[in-house]
């Protein structure tokens, strides 16, 4: 069958979370499925990536995202009463080419990564017959939800406006697209609940690449040392607390402030001697200044992350703001590590806490778990071990992808 694959951000590379899910669904589509690829691109470095992107599509159009033009233009649709992330991610050339696209060969499906990417569906006008698929990925009007409730005026009027908005430009999506798909069963609750009349909706979760992240891998970081992690002169070094995410993401950025501030204070106080890596491209000027020089580190972009996961004694993902599955979560179980995470950072996930990670939003309890797991050697090592064997079992990505082929099929399949 031949799919339009519409994403807001390019899908490759697969480093972080929307670009990780994007990624997999295209590149297990491809094969059995013909692609054409249309996408934003917001970094300018990876517009070097679409011969990377043409193994896996037909045909594939990227066009560079002007930051401060889709501030602009998400100003303006907000002024005349609509979403501002709809008129961030509106490029009339992007519309152009989807308008060439459609009129030019028959798609039996669109497929749309993210609510705003509806906006070309909606001007464009797909022929009659061709399948519509959504893939909300997150509840995105509840996120802004929770930006509303932990900022200050008037910043909080502005996301709770943006929040009213997107929920209703997504129940339209939602009643205008034969199937709406969501990465968890609670995502999917919640958009029912916001929206009862709605029943066209599929839950799809995200998988993890359990070879690639793989408790084997003992590459070292690159700090100086020629020693790995599990070498034998490494044995004694500080015990390491990694956080990893992309850092100009706010929730990434909250949750490590927080952890910084309100957390690390009382490790330190059973651990003095704990090191906490920060793991992520574009790390702002806050997230910069909690270098202390010692214990805390900000590393910026790193090629390959896996050595990281190998340094670390324990993985923390301290998230107050959450939606979806975090890849975070699962990449670091698959790496045979002891996770501590929130409950918002660990909520897609069916895995069970105490059995495969340690559950707080309380920063006593949450310091108090990581200091026990650094205590104890052989419990870091079986909640690993025991995380690894789920995530295996349980998350594989050709597995949860195949049931997109369901819907593009659709009734008359």
């Amino acid at each position: 069958m031949k799919i339009l694959y519409l994403a807001h951000r390019i899908p490759y590379p697969p480093n972080k979370g929307d670009k990780i899910r994007s990624f997999n669904e295209i590149r297990y589509l491809s094969g059995s499925h013909e692609i054409d690829l249309a996408c934003l691109v917001d970094d300018p470095a990876d517009m070097q990536y679409e011969g990377d992107l043409k193994r896996y599509c037909n045909k594939v159009f990227l066009w560079p995202l002007n930051k401060t033009h889709a501030k602009l233009r998400a100003v303006a649709w907000a002024l005349i009463g609509k979403s501002l992330s709809v008129g961030y991610f509106y490029c009339p050339s992007v519309r152009r080419t989807v308008d060439k696209w459609l009129s030019g060969a028959h798609y039996d499906c669109v497929l749309c990564f993210s609510s705003p990417m509806a906006e070309y569906v909606f001007r464009s006008r797909p022929a009659g017959g061709t399948r519509l698929i959504m893939d909300f990925c997150d509840v995105d009007s509840d996120k802004w939800d929770q930006y509303a409730r932990r900022s200050s005026f008037p910043q909080s009027l502005v996301y709770a406006r943006e929040k009213r908005r997107l929920a209703g430009y997504e129940r339209v999506v939602a009643e205008s697209f034969h199937h709406s798909v969501f990465v968890s069963e609670k995502e999917a609750a919640i958009f029912k609940s916001n929206n009862p009349g709605v029943n066209n909706i599929s839950v799809i979760p995200n998988g993890v690449d359990h070879d690639y992240f793989n408790p084997d891998f003992t590459c070292p970081i690159g700090n100086g040392s020629s020693a790995g992690p599990d070498s034998e002169s490494s044995r004694d070094r500080s015990p390491v607390l990694v956080f990893t995410g992309a850092m100009d993401y706010y929730p990434n950025e909250d949750g490590v402030r927080w952890f910084c501030g309100e957390i690390l204070p009382r490790v330190r106080r059973k651990v003095p001697d704990v090191r906490f890596l920060i793991v992520g491209r574009n790390p702002p000027k806050n997230i910069l200044d909690l270098q202390d020089g010692l214990s805390v580190r900000v590393t910026g972009y790193v090629e390959d992350i896996r050595p990281y996961y190998g340094e670390a004694d324990v993985c923390v993902v301290p998230l107050r703001i959450a939606r979806g599955i975090q890849n975070k979560v699962l990449e670091a179980m698959a790496m045979g590590k002891a996770v501590v995470a929130t409950p918002n950072a660990a909520q897609g996930i069916e895995a069970m806490p105490e059995e495969h990670f340690l559950l707080s939003d309380r920063e006593d309890l949450f310091a108090e778990n990581i200091a026990a797991l650094l205590g104890d050697a052989d419990h870091r090592k079986k909640l690993g071990a025991r995380a690894r064997d789920y995530v295996s079992a349980n998350y594989r990505w050709p597995v949860k992808m195949s049931l997109f082929d369901k819907l593009i099929v659709g009734p008359q399949g």
